[in-house]
């Protein structure tokens, strides 16, 4: 507790320094529910960063966000999903039921920022010793989430309706075990209960311009499967490589073919596609060729009409790249996650009234991306909207900015009232009343 008290004062300096020239449009209750809710909501973030989780471990951030929303007087289930977290706040008066989420898990990467409350934390993953790290913002997240409880629940007797607060565990892909990640899982729990929500909204950090908010129609984060590659030799000595398979040139040469694939065999415009080897293992000393090498990667779609076609050209070129050096090609191809798709109508109304809270220059537009959200299940079964927050620093360039998944990844704090601003129009524009 004295940890947070000690971050919570840091946070009202950091706001006091920055003082936030946000253009408001909610009515004066709910504006002093936000300026109250700041210094913690930076605090929640900076206590979750320092003590990151991976997906399906996040205990420690589970039991706090269940504290919370349990003194903001909700009914509150754990154990969702193993560590996922559902929050319901009744409104006063009868009305729509709406969902709003936030990802909860770390990533496997060592922290390399200097920041006083980076990383420390170290693990096991894949039989590796590998730091943990928020590398993907998912403490802002779950800390925006937190500060928007806050929030709605103050306005408890003004509301028409009710929220669904949805903190899902393993967001960043299916174990390496095999299993369902945190979306379907909670579906198949049963997430919303006995509650049928009209509407989800989720939320992204995104190195964007601090202060904005990015909102694409249509289709805005591709689909992803995970690729897995062993490419089987005859292992000889590394003096004799005439003597036996060599399977490490094989799959160099499989790596190199399969970037044919998206450069030369898809359409570029109508079908883009991104096929990436992350993780490559072979062998075991110097002078020796292996028998076996084991690569990992992913595969990334827009268009979903094109993803069986990708996948027989993927193994189509494993496999006979193969062959042709008498070795095999064993090819398997996992789905991750579908791709994420507003409904524009939806869109539309959320941007009306995201650009009456924070004004029409806040409220970007973009082209589809690349990464993957596994946001795209619940908008399978509820109609969804996602969206980014951007989280770079005033004066910092998108080349100078650390990606998603760096070890640099930064959160430029001030960016998140943009967060917390957002995702409380977006339920007060269901629910609300309450706004100018």
């Amino acid at each position: 507790m004295k940890h947070l008290v000690k971050l919570a004062l840091a946070a009202s300096l950091l706001f006091a320094a920055s003082a936030s020239a946000q253009t408001t449009g909610f009515a004066p209750s709910v504006e002093t529910s936000i300026q109250s809710v700041l210094p913690r909501m930076i605090a929640w973030r900076r206590d979750f960063h320092e003590h990151p989780e991976l997906s399906y471990e996040e205990v420690r951030t589970a039991r706090l966000v269940a504290a919370h929303l349990r003194s903001l007087r909700m009914e509150v289930r754990t154990g969702v999903a193993q560590t996922g977290v559902v929050g319901v706040l009744r409104g006063a008066r009868p009305g729509p039921v709406i969902a709003l989420r936030a990802d909860m898990d770390a990533l496997p990467v060592t922290e390399e920022g200097d920041l006083p409350f980076r990383s420390r934390v170290r693990t096991t993953y894949n039989g590796q010793q590998v730091g943990v790290m928020h590398a993907c913002g998912h403490d802002s997240h779950v800390a925006i989430l937190m500060a928007t409880a806050s929030v709605l629940a103050a306005q408890r007797e003004r509301l028409a309706g009710t929220v669904i607060f949805v903190f899902q565990p393993s967001e960043e892909g299916r174990p390496l075990t095999g299993g369902l990640g945190g979306a379907q899982r909670m579906l198949a729990e049963n997430v919303f209960g006995d509650l049928t929500p009209e509407v989800i909204y989720g939320l992204h950090a995104w190195p964007a311009p601090s202060g904005t908010i990015t909102l694409v129609p249509g289709s805005f984060m591709a689909g992803s499967d995970r690729l897995r590659i062993t490419v089987t030799g005859s292992q000889t000595h590394g003096a004799q490589p005439h003597r036996g398979v060599d399977p490490i040139v094989v799959s160099s040469q499989i790596i190199e073919g399969l970037q044919t694939i998206p450069s030369r065999q898809m359409d570029a415009v109508r079908s883009p596609v991104i096929v990436t080897i992350g993780s490559i293992h072979g062998g075991v000393r110097y002078n020796i060729i292996p028998d076996r090498v084991e690569m990992e990667g992913t595969v990334r779609y827009l268009n979903p009409d094109t993803r069986q076609d990708l996948y027989a050209r993927i193994r189509r070129t494993a496999t006979e790249i193969a062959s042709a050096s008498n070795a095999t090609a064993e090819v398997s191809i996992e789905e991750n996650a579908v791709p994420v798709v507003n409904p524009p109508a939806l869109t539309a109304r959320l941007r009306t009234a995201l650009v009456s809270a924070l004004g029409e220059e806040a409220v970007q537009t973009d082209a589809a991306n690349m990464p993957a959200e596994d946001f795209a299940y619940f908008q399978q079964q509820v109609p969804g909207v996602f969206f980014f927050y951007g989280v770079r620093e005033p004066g910092t360039t998108l080349e100078q900015a650390a990606p998603n998944h760096n070890p640099r990844f930064f959160v430029h704090e001030p960016a998140m009232e943009t967060g917390l601003r957002a995702m409380v129009a977006a339920a007060l524009d269901r629910v609300g009343g309450v706004q100018n």
